[in-house]
């Protein structure tokens, strides 16, 4: 062994694996971002820089999203077919909505808390004409009516500047894919060709998404140096205060909530957020929930020892309804920040509705724009002005990506809470994510995949 490789081998595995390289890239990204900020003169017509960092980062989240639906069909189709092994099946349902609801709780009185204390709506000079009702509204029967299937897929079509766009309803997929599955449980014999398929199907879409996992320290230098370029300070103006309160908010769940809930369910705090770190950090970058589905489910297996057959479930499950930051401290804090703006005392009856609305209100937009609907939903049942919500857009893309960071971090915890206490928890898995997940990154081979002949 030569000596340079000696000297690497000695290298902690946190210092060589997935996630210090996704650090590598947040750092390269900062440096690009504020090169491409200096070099744009114009924000009408951005540098070459920015514009590169803009395509690539688009490609790479576009590249995850285009294999969230194969992944929702053939993973919960699966998950569904080998649940049938498990005893416990519908326990672990319900103990995973129980979860979402805990960490939900906690979270909106976080929010709540850090909004009165900080008060971001008085004293602040924003101009009270940049208050505009939203494009879209929250509503209560929201949750039926992304259940009803518009067709096979939860496809919709939407036509902008002589463009037709595509998305997917992933709430709609995964009701379909659940009735599928049940289906071809219930059919029996006859239907194992289609689940031998769909196993094998699901093999290829987790070797390819890794592929693309992969990329992730491009992807990541990317999207935050065009974060750098395109916002910069400038958005934060006199609604600063109203960031920094959403940041202090989300930092004390991310510190002080969970690692309580891990304690109480006797997990590793360290060990936790080390080996959830690549989620976060994408999910930061990002800022789709859904496009970090694929690495958030692989690494809720691969590194936190959650069985696939509950995590397949899950994973798409928190990727709609389970969203801390987006559902929980945001419209908190932006309700009350509307409040104290237009000077509007809430009651105590107003503040238990805010808890309400986001503990059980995350499920009643599932499938819908996020935070910004959710927060329409909570201003229009407290009967505050929904032009409130103009107030924030200019400041929307930097707190989202601490938001979409939370979200995905507790469904990871949720996750692997339930695996715990249900003892289904793979102890060898954590075991071996204990230095990093670089053994897991390494590899091609189908047992580091999770594919097993």
């Amino acid at each position: 062994m030569s000596q340079q490789e000696s000297s690497h081998s000695k290298l902690p595995g946190w210092a060589t694996g997935f996630g210090a390289q996704v650090i590598a890239g947040l750092i390269i990204g900062l440096i690009l971002g504020f090169i491409a900020s200096g070099m744009d003169t114009d924000p009408d017509n951005p540098g070459w820089l920015t514009t590169l960092l803009t395509g690539v980062g688009s490609a790479y989240v576009q590249l995850l999203k285009v294999m969230i639906p194969p992944l929702i069909f053939a993973a919960v189709v699966t998950s569904v077919a080998n649940l049938r092994k498990v005893a416990n099946a519908a326990s672990l349902a319900i103990s995973t909505l129980v979860w979402f609801a805990i960490t939900a709780f906690f979270s909106v009185l976080t929010g709540i808390i850090v909004a009165v204390v900080m008060k971001p709506g008085i004293g602040t000079s924003i101009d009270a004409a940049t208050a505009q009702d939203p494009s879209h509204v929250g509503s209560w029967t929201a949750f039926f009516e992304q259940l009803l299937p518009q067709n096979f897929m939860g496809l919709t079509a939407s036509l902008s500047d002589g463009e037709v766009s595509l998305s997917f309803g992933a709430l709609q997929l995964l009701v379909i894919s659940l009735t599928i599955g049940i289906a071809a449980v219930k059919t029996g014999k006859s239907a194992e060709p289609f689940l031998r398929f769909t196993e094998s199907f699901l093999k290829v879409i987790q070797v390819i998404l890794w592929w693309i996992i992969r990329l992730a320290p491009i992807g990541t230098a990317a999207l935050i140096g065009k974060a750098v370029a395109t916002y910069g300070w400038d958005a934060l103006g006199s609604l600063g205060k109203f960031v920094l309160a959403m940041y202090v908010g989300m930092g004390l769940v991310f510190a002080v909530v969970y690692p309580a809930v891990l304690k109480y369910n006797k997990i590793p705090v360290i060990g936790f957020f080390k080996r959830v770190w690549p989620v976060t950090s994408l999910g930061f970058v990002t800022r789709s929930s859904m496009g970090v589905m694929p690495a958030t489910e692989r690494f809720s297996e691969k590194a936190m020892g959650v069985p696939s057959e509950y995590a397949s479930f899950a994973i798409p499950l928190g990727a709609t309804t389970k969203m801390d930051g987006c559902a929980s401290v945001y419209p908190a804090i932006a309700a009350i920040f509307v409040s104290q703006f237009y000077g509007i005392d809430l009651d105590f009856t107003q503040y238990l509705l805010i808890i309400f609305v986001s503990v059980i209100g995350s499920a009643a937009t599932a499938g819908t724009t996020g935070a910004t609907v959710m927060l329409t939903l909570t201003l229009s049942t407290l009967g505050l002005p929904l032009a409130g919500v103009g107030l924030l857009l200019a400041i929307e893309p930097i707190i989202d990506m601490g938001r979409t960071a939370l979200n995905v971090t507790g469904q990871v915890l949720c996750a692997t809470i339930v695996a715990k206490r249900a003892g289904i928890q793979d102890k060898a898995t954590w075991d071996a994510a204990e230095n990093g997940v670089k053994h897991i990154m390494d590899s091609d081979s189908a047992e580091t995949i999770g594919v097993k002949a």
